[in-house]
């Protein structure tokens, strides 16, 4: 598979020594930075200072912070901090967790000095664990990568079943298998293809019990592995090894055709600039449409009203909230001319965040009828970039998101109203039942 950006390799292991003393007082860290262009291209190693950085940040600028407890941020980061010496044989003698009253700063000036001048490696691991410690799947660590000599690399499985997101989906169910396959790459010349039931990697097989194998995640992101197959349609089983080679990752562009007198849309992202590009996809055309969303991992709010707004004007589409309760409503972008047109919308697991905003609002307005499966229910708000100092990036919501009629939506996805998931078998023989039943909703 491609490998995410957000998966990062860490950097190389470095001699550990033990924990220098630090001064009596730590001074505090440099506030994180907004993110304005691109971050450094040679920026210094992590540092303590760097975790404070992150530990500040976090309460300053995530929607939950004013409810956090330094406790537990500390916590969270001194458990990943001395994880990641273990695993490397590097543990320090005397570091534990210091005795926290609460107070941000005073604690954050205990946590350093035991630190004292820390381990580069553990540090990031750090600062990784305590954004994970928030629970929220828009909350971010992100350590950029330089672009690769030579142009993307990859095997060209870029999308499977019971994936969601970075990881796997907890609620993913028998079988898994390949959704999408890019043309000319290993797996696509090795003769894998969409609906390809996948038993086994590496000889591990990817089901324990009723159980997707977390591991699979990482086994696939190896340069070379091995993919036991099914295909559905003969009930043949083969083994192939893929090794990662040039990629032409699939363009994130519209696909457009007209079936039995409805325009169908697929729409990737909410990219900037994708609600015009469905528009005018649309404008002229039939007015039946179907918007196909599926695999839609999500964009901007700002793409979602305008789009909306072609749809239906007047609406609350969504809210974003602070802590403290107080709610600000998004709406319909009534410049917007009216489409007039009759719309349904195809949803699956792979619908998440911008994505699921807009089903919601369709859905919570009466504007179009979903179909396919539930979302993924990764929509917690959306999130601003923050630069450390050691050029990697804290990704933090600073507000919640609600529905239009402000239900939780993250964590719970937003339900189908008429449920027809792809099955293996259904992409093998290049049936479509989610389409089928949207093409039978506007037609009957």
């Amino acid at each position: 598979m491609t490998k995410p950006l957000a998966a990062a390799a860490l950097a190389a292991l470095l001699t550990v020594p033990l924990a220098a003393a630090a001064p009596a007082a730590a001074a505090a860290p440099p506030a994180c930075a907004r993110m304005t262009g691109p971050p450094p291209a040679s920026p210094p190693p992590t540092s303590v200072d760097t975790l404070g950085q992150a530990f500040f940040c976090v309460f300053d600028h995530y929607y939950g912070g004013p409810g956090l407890r330094t406790q537990d941020l500390l916590k969270d980061a001194f458990a990943a901090y001395t994880r990641n010496l273990q695993k490397r044989g590097a543990d320090v003698a005397g570091l534990r967790l210091p005795a926290l009253t609460g107070d941000r700063e005073a604690d954050w000036a205990a946590a350093a000095r035991m630190l004292g001048t820390g381990d580069p490696v553990a540090l990031r691991a750090a600062i990784g664990g305590m954004v994970e410690g928030l629970r929220d799947n828009h909350a971010r660590h992100h350590v950029p990568e330089p672009p690769r000599e030579g142009g993307p690399v990859g095997t060209g499985i870029v999308g499977a079943s019971g994936i969601s997101g970075p990881g796997v989906d907890p609620a993913a169910r028998p079988p898994f298998f390949i959704t999408d396959v890019v043309e000319d790459s290993p797996a696509g010349k090795a003769g894998v293809r969409p609906g390809d039931i996948v038993q086994a990697i590496d000889g591990v097989p990817v089901w324990v019990g009723e159980t997707l194998n977390p591991l699979l995640v990482e086994q696939v992101q190896q340069p070379s592995f091995t993919i036991t197959l099914k295909r559905p349609t003969t009930g043949r089983v083969r083994t192939v090894k893929l090794t990662e080679g040039p990629l032409t990752p699939p363009a994130r562009t519209l696909r457009v055709k007209d079936v039995s007198g409805v325009r169908y849309v697929r729409l990737p992202g909410f990219y900037e600039g994708a609600a015009d590009e469905v528009i005018a996809a649309l404008r002229g055309g039939p007015k039946k449409v179907v918007l196909d969303l599926r695999g839609n991992g999500g964009g901007s709010p700002r793409e979602v009203v305008r789009l909306l707004g072609a749809f239906a004007h007047g609406k609350v589409t969504s809210h974003f909230c602070g802590y403290d309760g107080s709610c600000t409503p998004n709406r319909t972008d009534d410049s917007v001319p009216l489409l007039g047109a009759r719309l349904v919308v195809l949803t699956d697991r792979r619908c998440a965040s911008a994505c699921e905003d807009f089903s919601a609002a369709v859905q919570g307005n009466g504007i179009a009828s979903t179909v396919g499966t539930r979302t993924a229910g990764a929509v917690s708000g959306p999130a601003s970039p923050w630069l450390l100092g050691d050029g990697s990036i804290v990704a933090l919501p600073s507000v919640l998101h609600l529905g239009p009629g402000k239900e939780i939506v993250d964590t719970v996805g937003v339900p189908a109203d008429h449920h027809a998931p792809m099955t293996a078998l259904d992409l093998a023989t290049g049936r479509d039942p989610a389409l089928r039943k949207a093409l039978s909703l506007l037609n009957g």
